[in-house]
């Protein structure tokens, strides 16, 4: 067995969730990194025909090219970067005014990302911190399931 084949893997998974029924619409995984994963997510959710309505993200989307994947009907709540500008799209403009004049409904509504949050914790619980897969086609199949399989939980549930 080479040196290459004894690294461990990390898996990056990005799951986009229903707030009401507490449902993945869109879920991605990758090995290369997060923003693949999350370009994942964003593929299977339009894939799906699903355009949300609001969207909340950590500090590592909070930009004005994360701003213009969604629609102009789509609320966004990132807490800016300190060195964040005006400059971007109108949603982007929208939201940086929320969060100036109306900080605590900004971050009541951004903290209600503490719900997915909490979710992706159970899964992780449910169904173990580690993939034994070694394949990278295995590993994107036994990732993917575990997003059909938090599915299925709140679909019974």
């Amino acid at each position: 067995m080479t040196k290459e084949e004894k690294k461990k893997l990390f898996t990056y998974a990005f799951a986009l969730m229903d707030l009401k029924s507490h449902m993945y619409v869109g879920y991605g995984a990758s090995l290369k990194s997060e923003k693949a994963a999350f370009d994942a997510a964003m593929a299977l959710m339009h894939e799906c025909g699903v355009e949300p309505k609001s969207v909340r993200l950590d500090q590592y989307y909070a930009g004005q090219s994360t701003a213009e994947l969604f629609g102009a009907e789509t609320l966004l709540y990132v807490i800016p970067k300190s060195n964040a500008t005006i400059r971007g799209c109108y949603a982007w403009k929208d939201m940086i005014r929320d969060f100036m004049f109306y900080p605590f409904l900004f971050l009541q509504e951004y903290f209600r990302r503490e719900h997915s949050e909490s979710g992706f914790s159970a899964d992780k619980r449910f169904n173990g911190w580690k993939i034994w897969e070694r394949r990278a086609d295995r590993i994107q199949t036994a990732t993917m399931c575990k997003g059909v399989w938090h599915n299925l939980i709140w679909l019974g549930g």
